[in-house]
């Protein structure tokens, strides 16, 4: 069993790994991993966000802990995701790094003020 936790913990850590083996193993053209980073712009709610990035399970759980806007979904950290109920790790992590990206995004569409 410690063995399979360790192989899985360093599949995880090295996402590039698994598109290697997905591809060779399967011959599939399509990486494993999908790393396109969605245009935020184009969303309208956090509910299209979240299926976005196929973490719509936890639509109730962002709208329930006030979680409505962007700007403040922006400001989320480990533990907001924790305190909501996102308690699997790859989740949090899928939904951190997304909310990185929209840091970036919100961050290159800001007016500059002369």
């Amino acid at each position: 069993f410690a063995q399979i936790v360790n192989t899985l913990d360093k599949l995880i850590r090295n996402a590039a790994s698994l598109k290697v083996i997905a591809n060779v193993q399967s011959g599939v053209s399509q990486p494993l991993l999908d790393r396109t980073v969605p245009d935020y712009t184009t969303f309208t709610t956090v509910g299209d966000w979240l299926d976005a990035i196929k973490m719509g399970r936890y639509k109730e759980n962002f709208g329930n802990a006030g979680f409505a806007s962007f700007d403040l979904v922006a400001q989320m950290t480990a533990e907001d995701l924790l305190r909501i109920g996102v308690t699997l790790a790859g989740h949090q992590k899928k939904i951190l790094s997304s909310i990185q990206d929209m840091r970036l995004q919100m961050n290159q569409t800001l007016p500059v003020q002369v």
